[in-house]
């Protein structure tokens, strides 16, 4: 369930959320725009929601980013947050994903990241409450199976962070990550499809998590919210867990 908790800590602020269609990035533009922001959704798809902004954009090109950021500037006026949560799945061994699946992952989930953080930069540094949000995952840090290009990804992502909010300290721009568990997305729904048995393979994915239950995309959107609101003003540098106890729990 969408909350708006604290009520209009985002107010007057805008904020660009990419994936910002569906999942997490759905979720948390519904959680912003309760809370006062004003959104932009960046997607790859164009969404017909009139509480938003909505642009079309492929993280993979640096010109559409920058014209995407730079449409924001021109109907907005401003930008205060940015939530870096576009990125693509992978499963698989080390084996089992070949070279071009690799280039592409890594081409949306990292470097995807770097170009729009990139255009927001001379932007965001204008603001009081500059902050950036990124959607990394328990993969980053947790061995799981099957994962390893899209850990490898998000490995990246959790590293890129910290450094991120050691250079932008100066500019007074937070940089923080949720590192979310199995979260009940589409992605998630898609990989169910292919399984050969797709009831087992959604039980088993359950089975891992302490909690006994995946997690829900409205909880991660709350994370979100807390590091990329004004209220957590001296958090940065930081990696939230929304696992359901997957990377810290034993039972």
């Amino acid at each position: 369930m969408i909350s708006p908790a604290y009520g209009n800590d985002f107010e007057a602020l805008v904020a660009i959320v990419t994936g910002g269609a569906s999942g997490i990035g759905a979720a948390t533009a519904e959680l912003l725009d309760l809370r006062g922001a004003t959104v932009a959704i960046v997607d790859r798809a164009p969404l017909e929601d009139e509480r938003y902004l909505s642009l079309v954009c492929d993280l993979t090109d640096d010109a559409q980013v920058v014209a995407a950021v730079g449409e924001v500037m021109t109907r907005l006026g401003r930008l205060d947050v940015l939530v870096n949560n576009a990125g693509i799945g992978a499963a698989g061994t080390l084996s089992e994903n070949p070279d071009d699946e690799w280039r592409n992952v890594l081409d949306v989930n990292v470097l995807g990241l770097v170009r729009m953080s990139r255009a927001a930069y001379p932007h965001l540094k204008k603001s009081a409450s500059a902050s950036i949000v990124n959607t990394c995952s328990v993969v980053a840090s947790t061995g799981v199976c099957n994962r390893a290009l899209y850990s490898a990804s998000k490995g990246a992502v959790e590293s890129l962070t910290r450094a991120m909010a050691a250079d932008y300290l100066r500019d007074r721009i937070r940089v923080n990550a949720v590192m979310p568990g199995t979260t009940d997305t589409p992605w998630i729904g898609r990989l169910l499809e292919v399984a050969e048995d797709p009831a087992a393979a959604q039980a088993a994915l359950v089975a891992r998590q302490p909690m006994g239950r995946l997690v829900s995309a409205e909880e991660v959107a709350n994370a979100i919210a807390y590091l990329a609101s004004p209220l957590a003003a001296s958090t940065t540098g930081t990696t939230l867990a929304v696992d359901g106890g997957m990377a810290g729990v034993r039972v």
